[in-house]
This record gives C-alpha cells, structure tokens and sequence, in this order.
C-alpha cells in the first residue's frame, strides 16, 4: 500500500514519516487490494492531529485521533482503522454485505455568508442500504447519503437514537 502523508502547522522529519508509514503499512494484512493511504498531521491550537484515510473496495475507512503527541494519535489513529477494517472483513465474510465503490472527496465551501462552512461531494454509484450503513459505520459518521440501486434516487441512512438505523428516501 502507498502511504502518502501530508501536514500543516507540522514539519514533519524522516523519524516521523516513517512511523507513520510502518504503522500504516501494517494494516495490509487486512486491507489486501487497498490503494493508497491518505495521512494527514495537522497542529492546530496545541493538538496533535492525525488522520487517515484509505480506499479499499470500493469503501472508505476512516479515522481521526487527536492529543498531545503526534506518534500517540498516529498509534490510535492506527488502532481505530484496525478495528474498522477487522469489523469489514467480518461482514464480508459473514456475507452480509458486497463491496460497493463509493468515495468521498472533502472540498473546503466558500464561507461567503458564514452558514456553509463545508461541502463534501461523493459519487453516487448505487448500493443498498446495507452497504450504505456499513460506509456510515466505516468512516464514523451518523449519516450517509447514497443512490439507492433499488430506486435509483438518493436516500440517506443514520443511527438513532436507540441504537438502530433509519433511511431517508424522497416520496413520489
């Protein structure tokens, strides 16, 4: 897997990189077929930040860790995408669900009228809502917007409150 590392507010020296790397490269066992690793440090107001994201199969593993040391959140960091790519493999093999592709691209908005501060765009290619709850679970969010392979239009799944999912679709 390629492991591409990007910073801000950060230097980041040869030592580092090459945590990074190693702690990256070590999730290959899992992610057989990944393509590349998107990592990003960032230090912002005394936090240390450290993402990563990785295409693979056709979905997006995520995780974001923060604290007071670089190669801390770079290990947790880590640990997370761990756990997320051991919880896919064992839906894929319990067969619960298919490899679907769908991407995310984070685009900074304008902020021309202080409301949208961020816009995030994703290609629509069709998937079940199974497939969208286990994207939604793999990147850590509440929701998840997808084309519906059933329907072919737009739906949205998120967790409730009690613990179960819901799915958005447009009526008519």
């Amino acid at each position: 897997m390629e492991v591409v590392v990007r910073s801000r507010n950060i230097e980041v020296t040869a030592a580092l990189k090459a945590h990074v790397e190693k702690k990256v490269r070590k999730l290959d066992k899992y992610l057989t077929g990944a393509g590349k690793a998107q990592v990003r440090l960032e230090i912002e107001h005394g936090r240390h930040t450290a993402e990563v994201t990785i295409p693979v199969a056709g979905l997006i593993l995520r995780g974001e860790e923060n604290g007071d040391d670089m190669y801390a959140s770079v290990d947790e960091v880590v640990q997370k995408i761990e756990r997320q790519a051991k919880r896919w493999k064992g839906r894929l093999q319990r067969g619960r669900v298919g490899a679907s592709e769908a991407e995310v691209a984070e685009q900074p908005a304008e902020d021309a009228s202080g409301i949208l501060v961020r816009r995030k765009a994703f290609p629509a290619k069709p998937m079940t809502p199974d497939e969208a709850i286990l994207q939604m679970d793999l990147v850590g969010h509440d929701f998840f917007a997808f084309r519906n392979a059933d329907t072919e239009t737009i739906n949205v799944v998120y967790r409730r409150k009690d613990g179960n999912y819901g799915l958005l679709e447009p009526e008519g």
